[in-house]
């Protein structure tokens, strides 16, 4: 027994360190260096290996390590990786909302006990409300033997107000003029959804400015070389405050007419926005929305009808493969009228290879659906392990996500 203990604790020295929250610039394939506290004593004769993994989701890592080449943070994400039953893995794919048009927190707080889903979006509600919420879901996560949430916000400095009551007011992105107003607005709204306990925003807007309908003064803009520049800036800011920053909507919504959340929506030819999202990838960003926009008149880019959300072509051969991308894909709303039309339309998306799945309808049917196509489809269930292991990675590296 004593020799069991022994054992045992000596995993629990190598699984439980400090995990540092002060972030350098964000600099993809840099490797940093990693501290440990080898002096952690924990009573575990009641505790499993599997509660110590599920229950211990920090380390030494930074949101810098994300696109390292790091043998110990892959160590780590495939112990984690592999405390997880098959249901648990493709829960963590999931993303519901939480708040005025989101889901009750009684449904949210199943969801968690369920092992369901792998984060939740604030969709609206005062800053109290969701600091109750982040409160009361990580105390489930915790209770349940869930792995940590990563909690996200619509935080762009256009919709923070709309989506956040009480906050102070703050300029929409169209009023940002250059690099130095980038970082400060990129910082100061970091800050707010630090004190609130959310660990990604879905920001910035990378579209032109040209489609009023739904992008206008969300944007930085139709001038392509100041995007890039004050895009840039924003997520390097906004990842230098251990928060994910994602860059929307790819291919690029601003040069298309209407709105996805009511219709589907077309590129028609050649993909303008492309160069942007390019450039944010070399930057480091670590996140990636897919628009709900269709391609036509476009021989390379063709989407035949289908949003590029649920197409192969965009999100794995030019988003994956052409442009390099390596960190998360989240899919939009799939409640939005772009998708709905359109049969099994979360499966679709992660057929097509996001690897997270924002507001589906039903999360169970959507599971057991993967897990059936999983199990006749060994490549497939490669594709879905990767994109886990993804979600698994970014929740070591984000360290704060801790019960």
């Amino acid at each position: 027994m004593e020799k069991i203990n022994y054992v045992i604790a000596a995993g629990i020295i190598f699984l439980l360190f400090g995990c540092g929250e002060n972030n350098q610039d964000m600099k993809k394939n840099t490797n940093t260096n990693s501290t440990s506290d080898t002096n952690v004593k924990n009573e575990i004769s009641k505790t499993s290996e599997k509660d110590i993994i599920k229950n211990n989701i920090s380390g030494e890592f930074t949101l810098n390590d994300f696109f390292t080449n790091n043998p110990e943070l892959d160590k780590k994400v495939d112990e984690i990786f592999n405390s997880l039953t098959e249901e648990e893995k493709i829960g963590q794919m999931i993303v519901q909302a939480a708040g005025k048009y989101g889901k009750s927190e009684t449904e949210i707080l199943e969801l968690i006990k369920k092992k369901r889903i792998g984060g939740v979006l604030l969709l609206k509600g005062t800053k109290s409300e969701f600091k109750s919420y982040i409160t009361a879901f990580k105390n489930e996560s915790k209770k349940s033997n869930s792995l940590p949430l990563i909690f996200s916000a619509d935080a762009e400095p256009s919709l923070i107000n709309l989506k956040i009551s009480g906050l102070s007011k703050i300029d929409p992105t169209n009023t940002i003029k250059n690099v130095r107003e980038s970082s400060e607005i990129a910082n100061e709204i970091s800050s707010i959804l630090t004190d609130m306990g959310i660990n990604q925003n879905y920001a910035p807007v990378c579209d032109f400015s040209k489609n009023k309908e739904i992008i206008g003064n969300r944007s930085f803009g139709n001038n392509k070389d100041e995007l890039i520049k004050l895009s840039g800036e924003f997520i390097k800011k906004t990842q230098e405050n251990n928060i994910i920053a994602t860059a929307k909507h790819f291919p690029g919504h601003g040069n298309v007419n209407g709105d996805s959340h009511k219709e589907l929506v077309y590129i028609n030819g050649e993909l303008k926005e492309l160069d942007i999202f390019k450039e944010m990838v070399k930057l480091g960003v670590l996140s990636i929305m897919v628009g709900h926009i269709a391609i036509e008149k476009n021989e390379k880019y063709n989407t035949d009808g289908f949003p590029s959300t649920l197409t192969r072509k965009i999100v794995t051969d030019l988003l994956k493969n052409e442009l390099g991308f390596k960190g998360l894909i989240i899919t939009d709303a799939m409640n939005m009228e772009a998708v709905t039309k359109f049969p099994s339309p979360s499966l679709k998306a992660i057929e097509a290879g996001c690897d997270m799945v924002l507001m589906p309808s039903d999360e169970l049917k959507l599971i057991n659906s993967v897990k059936e196509k999983m199990d006749k489809d060994p490549g497939f269930r490669e594709q879905v392990y990767e994109s886990v292991r993804k979600v698994v990675r970014m929740k070591l590296c984000l360290g704060k996500m801790k019960n």
